[in-house]
């Protein structure tokens, strides 16, 4: 393991990120809210909480700004993105690094991070002169039918630790071309980036003449989220999280006939097949599974290999494994940060001793690597167990870097254990054989909302629709169509004729 920087050292460093990003030294001594580094597991400075008032006057801005910015044509607030996202191109690194420092990616990450929002910004600008609506065919003569896309309000968004600035961007850039205004709720345990993008959103309205509270940004625990979800001004929320906060959310903002977009929990497998190029699919597994540290909604956390080739895929695995460098995510080389957290570390180890229980082998990693210069931080070495049958905890989701190897006979029986737990985001199947990479898309396939062949689950790109099914929620951010969730859909009925003909052949004389 690296030599870690020192957390004075680390301290200095962050409040030059913000400075760079626009953010004079945020903290007081008076803060409730802890801003605490994975990299040495120590506590940079405190924030102040916004209460329950505070949260209902910012959505009120943001109410009074959308009211403003829903009258701007579509293509002149792409205006506002595009100043976004140069503004990002600047500020790339010390962003990249500041998300580093927060939520212990290493730095590849980081940056990928930075350049996702990036991508995101481009694709907003373009969909800005995109917000289509059509032309339908009516039966009535003299009639045209048509269906528009118009700004729907205030949009909510609450954010993960794992994704701190990329998920916001992701909404915040379609939210804003489609004419919307945005109150942000970033997870606690990442409030500096937050701070950073407020800063930097702020000064690209600034530059774009765009109402000042166009974006708005609230910091707290549980009753911030609850004022923002319960607040009938805000027409959707758009929430990613663990399915436990997803099922706390939605009835709440059902019960007021909100909207919801809701990205939770993934449970992704990959199924490795006789014919699989195992070079590949080794080096596929083994970025999704320990990448980011196993804390990604798409880490792969089950790998459903032929029995046939499952103990040279393991063997492989394991070699591989042992020769992952992990240490500070700001050291050159290192492929696996920090958990961000305590109770990431015993989630970790509760699942393994919960898979040993059940008959799992632990062939790999699955203790913690404990650096004199960082006592308080979590580093581990990422686990993989081999699994006699899909048990309880195999379905469960574990954010960490746990890797449950399954074999299996058929392909119908892969695709079953595939199927078999209750989250649907992602998958992949590894095979050269055409006919099961063509079924596993297939709707007799995986019953996930991304489906991939001859790559892992992890890693998806700005064009497509990204989101699951079953307890992943439904939702789809990013590319594609998802933009027509942050509007209001209007069909219209224009008559240009003289005469009142009733559809379905109706006389009311």
């Amino acid at each position: 393991m690296t030599t870690l920087i020192s957390h004075n050292e680390l301290k200095a460093i962050t409040l030059s990120l913000l400075g760079r990003l626009g953010v004079e030294n945020p903290f007081t001594d008076s803060g409730d809210l802890g801003c605490r580094s994975p990299i040495t597991g120590t506590e940079l400075g405190r924030l102040a909480s916004h209460s329950a008032d505070e949260v209902g006057r910012r959505i009120g801005k943001a109410q009074a700004a959308f009211e403003q910015w829903r009258l701007v044509p579509a293509p002149v607030r792409g205006k506002l993105v595009r100043e976004l996202g140069e503004l990002l191109r600047e500020h790339k690194d010390d962003l990249g690094s500041l998300v580093s420092i927060e939520a212990g990616k290493i730095t590849s990450e980081g940056l990928g991070e930075v350049q996702e929002m990036i991508d995101i910004c481009d694709l907003a600008v373009g969909q800005s002169r995109q917000l289509f609506g059509q032309t339908i065919a009516t039966e009535r003569p003299g009639h045209r039918m048509m269906e528009q896309w118009h700004p729907l309000g205030v949009v909510g968004v609450i954010s993960a630790f794992n994704f701190p600035v990329a998920v916001w961007s992701w909404n915040t850039a379609l939210a804003l071309v489609c004419g919307d205004a945005v109150v942000w709720k970033p997870s606690e345990k990442t409030l500096l980036t937050a701070l950073a993008c407020q800063a930097l959103v702020s000064e690209a309205a600034r530059r774009a003449g765009a109402p000042a509270d166009i974006s708005q940004l609230v910091l707290g625990g549980v009753g911030v989220g609850e004022a923002l979800v319960e607040d009938p001004r805000v027409a959707l929320i758009s929430a990613t999280g663990s399915t436990r906060m997803g099922k706390a959310i939605a009835p709440r903002v059902a019960g007021r006939f909100g909207k919801l977009l809701l990205e939770l929990g993934g449970n992704n497998a990959a199924i490795v097949a006789p014919s699989a190029d195992l070079d590949l699919a080794v080096r596929g597994i083994v970025f999704s599974a320990a990448g980011t540290a196993g804390q990604r909604c798409t880490s792969l956390r089950r790998v459903i290999a032929h029995s046939s080739i499952a103990d040279e895929l393991v063997e492989r695995l394991t070699a591989a494994y042992a020769s992952l460098p992990i240490g500070s995510p700001l050291t050159g080389g290192t492929l696996v940060g920090p958990l961000i957290d305590s109770a990431s570390f015993e989630g970790f180890g509760k699942a393994i001793a919960a898979a040993q229980a059940d008959g799992g082998q632990l062939v790999a990693g699955g203790d913690r690597v404990l650096s004199e210069d960082a006592p308080d931080a979590f580093y581990v070495r990422p686990a993989i167990v081999r699994m006699p049958s899909q048990s309880d905890i195999v379905k469960a989701e574990t954010f960490a870097p746990i890797l449950y190897v399954l074999s299996y006979g058929t392909f119908d029986e892969a695709v079953a254990l595939q199927n078999d737990v209750v989250q649907g985001l992602s998958s992949s199947v590894f095979t050269l054989d055409v006919r099961e990479a063509e079924r596993f898309v297939s709707a007799v396939g995986s019953d996930c909302g991304i489906a991939n062949v001859n790559i892992g689950p992890s890693g998806a790109e700005i064009g497509g629709a990204f989101g699951g099914e079953k307890e992943t929620g439904g939702g789809r951010e990013s590319g594609s169509d998802a933009w027509k969730a942050y509007m209001r859909r209007s069909t219209n009925t224009v008559n240009y004729s003289t005469e009142l003909p009733l559809a379905q052949g109706v006389e009311f004389v």
